[in-house]
């Protein structure tokens, strides 16, 4: 975020997104700021609270279905009808896989639109209004039911995704080529509020409320490429710009997000319009986060590594650092600091390794060690005294040796 942009008071905390209870997770909006699991703990404990205000929400587009349909008289009270006991159909469900209670809405949706085609002879143009209101009652019902159930893998890939996110915060605009330039402080603004409304999906409760603020986002991000370029924006453009949005903003659980919507939304807005192509392209966004790897940004393996595991961070090439009427003192003296903080940077990771090397000296010499006191255990020196010496032969301690006496001269006469 550039200066500008804060002394104007547009400012996104990442901390202020993050689970309130400190298990380092983004939190929910509609979950009193907890993440999935800390809200799982925490659900029991205000439970009545949160059912009571459920219940109020449930009631109030209940209400507005009803007033909805008033208009159409027989049409809309055959409409209910097949609505309610759908519902009533779902509730008996509940047990069968997500992808199999996702079959039975998606085959309502295409039952309900049909018959209101072929039979009430309804228009195209309305039978989609009354589709998007179908949509809201039925699912805004089955929405705590159906949102991240525990029976699937959802919640896994969301702390994935999230973790993924987080060790890619050194992913400059730069090196996926964005065509944005957030020095502009309209540039700024649009980024700010894409940002915004990818967040705020999360707390939305209808699939078509969901598609609605990645099209917000998605519009955002073209008024950006076009005031940064001063043209308007081709899809080339957009897709990179999407990736470094997600990236920027961290939605909170987003493959829940892009699941509900894949399951449960009315497969005609999927198939057809804006919505379903901003959604067709974050999805695509999220794929490539998944896989991103030093290729695809342009980077040495090394470099990669090295960011990745937060030993440094990228620097921005000096031609896109300074204006054209930069001061070449200045500019001097900025290059003479980043090479002083490449040369700190170098320095420390000698040290790093001189560090490492002198505790594998110390730990082979201990190992040596060691090695030596097992075998001299193993096999233990034992000194023994030493023999008595023998006495010499010309000795004249000849009794103690037991030696015969020695011969004696003889004298022949001759």
């Amino acid at each position: 975020m550039s200066l500008k942009s804060e002394r104007r008071g547009i400012h996104v905390d990442q901390s202020d997104l993050l689970c309130k209870k400190g298990c380092g997770y983004y939190g929910n909006p509609a979950w009193q700021g907890f993440c999935s699991k800390c809200w799982r703990e925490e659900y029991h404990k205000a439970s009545p609270s949160i059912n009571r205000q459920t219940s109020i929400e449930t009631d109030r587009v209940s209400k507005e279905f009803i007033e909805f349909l008033k208009t159409f008289h027989k049409t809309g009270q055959e409409i209910y009808k097949q609505t309610k006991l759908f519902l009533e159909g779902m509730h008996y469900k509940r047990d069968l896989s997500i992808e199999e209670q996702s079959e039975c809405a998606q085959d309502f949706y295409h039952n309900v639109a049909e018959r209101m085609q072929t039979r009430g002879k309804v228009p195209p143009e309305r039978v989609e209004k009354i589709m998007d209101q179908i949509e809201k009652y039925i699912m805004t019902r089955l929405y705590k039911y159906v949102f991240c159930p525990e029976t699937t893998d959802d919640e896994k890939k969301d702390l994935a995704i999230q973790k993924r996110i987080r060790a890619l915060r050194w992913v400059t605009p730069q090196m996926l080529c964005v065509p944005v330039n957030e020095d502009i402080p309209e540039v700024s603004d649009m980024v700010v509020k894409a940002i915004t409304d990818i967040i705020e999906m999360d707390s939305k409760r209808v699939p078509r409320d969901k598609l609605a603020c990645i099209t917000k986002c998605s519009k955002h991000i073209f008024n950006a490429i076009k005031i940064t370029k001063n043209e308007p924006a081709s899809a080339d453009d957009f897709l990179p710009t999407l990736i470094y949005i997600v990236l920027k903003g961290n939605p909170p659980r987003l493959q829940s997000n892009i699941q509900y919507i894949t399951r449960f939304c009315n497969p005609s807005r999927l198939m057809t319009g804006e919505d379903g192509y901003y959604f067709t392209n974050l999805c695509c966004a999220v794929a490539f986060i998944e896989k991103l790897d030093a290729q695809s940004l342009n980077l040495s393996q090394e470099d990669f590594d090295r960011y990745m595991s937060g030993q440094t961070s990228p620097r921005k090439q000096e031609a896109e650092s300074w204006s054209p009427d930069a001061c070449l003192g200045v500019k001097q003296m900025y290059k003479n600091l980043d090479l002083l903080s490449q040369l700190n940077e170098r320095q420390e990771r000698i040290m790093n390794e001189a560090k490492k090397l002198e505790k594998d000296l110390i730990d082979w010499t201990d190992g040596i060690a060691r090695e030596v006191q097992d075998i001299v255990e193993k096999y233990p020196l034992e000194i023994k005294p030493p023999n008595q010496p023998l006495a010499a032969i010309d000795s004249e301690n000849v009794e103690n040796d037991k030696l015969p006496p020695p011969l004696q001269p003889q004298v022949y006469a001759g």
